[in-house]
């Protein structure tokens, strides 16, 4: 889907209205927060935080390797 938008004044700054149907392929409504990351042909907007999903990805990994260790701390 391609999707043509406007960017418009809100307030002080400027804004892009998204159309509804995105907004329901992103599972996204007001308030929540979307990341807008470059690629080598642009940009594309995403609900979901690349860098916040590697840095899960490693502390599972850390938990797994390391499990004994961890659960020694915690007592």
């Amino acid at each position: 889907m391609t999707a043509k938008l406007k960017i418009t004044s809100i307030g002080n700054s400027a804004g892009v209205i998204l159309p509804k149907e995105v907004l329901e392929k992103l599972r996204v409504g007001k308030g929540d927060t979307l990341f807008l990351t470059e690629t080598p042909t642009g940009y594309a907007v995403s609900a979901f935080d690349d860098e916040f999903a590697l840095q899960m990805q490693l502390a599972e990994q850390i938990m797994r390797e390391d499990r004994d260790v961890l659960h020694q701390l915690a007592q």
